[in-house]
């Protein structure tokens, strides 16, 4: 059994690698097909998303797929930047400029709740797609700590911790993210699949 996950994003790749026991599937990546366009990433729903990457990627490789989509979503800015996290700043993206954009919007409010969100898709030759998600309560800081992990993740500090996700351990936090928690779900539900089980 042999499975393709839509991402070329290194960090994306160690954190799935390090989270998510994939049994006796052999783990392919977008990376491994170079000559494959970039999905247009242009639904409004991290759903949507996911599922267009996981559907391109079968599609193209006749693969069994899964796609994941993530962002930040803040209460005080009605969800946002939500699925324009990555280039929230503007074209390209770039890390520093989304988290300086985001601490000037909250300037000014007192409420910082917020959380990650993760949709993974599973897309099947000739079925149709299936999505879990996962999420991460937590708040915005405001001013950066700490140099691991990427993203938002230096102003973001998990419900239960005072660390930030970029001050967290990479194993604790490969614990407690919306990613470990959308993997977990999909490991649950589609454990079957992965273990060529299930032929529905």
């Amino acid at each position: 059994m042999k499975i393709a996950l839509a991402t070329r994003n290194a960090h994306k790749l160690e954190e799935i690698h390090a989270i998510f026991d994939f049994q006796d599937l052999e783990i392919c990546s977008a990376l491994d097909f170079p000559d494959l366009p970039d999905t247009l990433e242009d639904r409004d729903t991290f759903e949507g998303n996911a599922i267009k990457k996981a559907q391109e990627l079968c599609d193209a490789t006749g693969l069994m797929a899964i796609a994941d989509d993530s962002g930040l979503e803040v209460d005080a800015l009605d969800g946002a930047p939500g699925v324009y996290s990555a280039r929230y700043a503007g074209e390209p993206c770039d890390y520093t400029a989304n988290n300086e954009k985001l601490l000037r919007e909250l300037a000014d409010k007192k409420n910082r709740r917020a959380r990650f969100r993760t949709v993974i898709a599973l897309c099947r030759p000739g079925k149709e797609p299936l999505t879990v998600d996962g999420k991460c309560e937590g708040v915005i800081i405001d001013v950066p700590r700490g140099t691991n992990g990427f993203g938002y993740d230096p102003i973001f500090v998990p419900d239960g911790y005072d660390q930030t996700f970029a001050e967290l351990p990479a194993d604790v936090k490969n614990k407690i993210s919306h990613r470990a928690n959308a993997l977990a779900e999909a490991s649950r539900h589609w454990k079957e699949i992965f273990q060529g089980l299930d032929a529905g």
